[in-house]
C-alpha cells in the first residue's frame, strides 16, 4: 500500500505547484517569477523521483522493471538520453546560427561554400557524437 502512495506523491507535487503557479498569476505576481516557482518544483519532484527507487519501482511492472529498480541500469538509460538529448540541443543552437550566415555568405560569394558548410558540419558533428556516446552507454549496460 505504501508503494502505490509513494507513487501518486510526485503526481500530487506537480498538480499543486501547477495550481499555486496560476494563482499567483491570476493574483499579480509577474510571468518570470511563476514559471521559476514552476521549474523549481519540478526540479524537487525529479529529485524525488531520483533519490526514491521505491517510486520506480512501484510503477513498473515486471521482471524488467525490478530489474532496472535494483540496479544502476535505470541511470544509465538516464544518462543516454541526456547525453542524446542536450548533444542535439547544442548541435541545433549551432546549425542555426550557423547555416544562415552559411547561406548568406554563399549568396554573396559562391566560393564561401566550401569554407562556410564546414562551420555547419562542425554544428552537426556535435549531435553526432552525443549520440555516439548514448550507443557507447547503452551497449555497457
Amino acid at each position: 500500500m505504501l508503494q502505490y502512495l509513494l507513487m501518486f506523491i510526485p503526481a500530487a507535487f506537480l498538480v499543486i505547484s501547477v495550481l499555486l503557479c496560476m494563482r499567483a498569476y491570476n493574483k499579480g505576481k509577474s510571468p518570470k517569477k511563476a514559471v521559476l516557482s514552476q521549474i523549481f518544483s519540478f526540479c524537487a519532484v525529479s529529485a524525488f523521483c531520483l533519490i526514491c527507487p521505491i517510486v520506480a519501482h512501484a510503477a513498473g511492472a515486471g521482471e524488467a522493471a525490478q530489474t532496472a529498480a535494483n540496479s544502476s541500469a535505470g541511470l544509465g538509460y538516464i544518462s543516454a538520453g541526456l547525453s542524446t538529448g542536450l548533444s542535439c540541443i547544442g548541435g541545433g543552437i549551432a546549425v542555426g546560427g550557423s547555416a544562415p550566415a552559411a547561406i548568406g555568405a554563399t549568396s554573396e560569394d559562391p566560393k564561401n561554400f566550401g569554407k562556410s558548410i564546414i562551420f555547419v558540419a562542425l554544428g552537426e558533428g556535435c549531435a553526432l557524437y552525443g549520440m555516439l556516446i548514448s550507443i557507447m552507454i547503452l551497449t555497457s549496460l
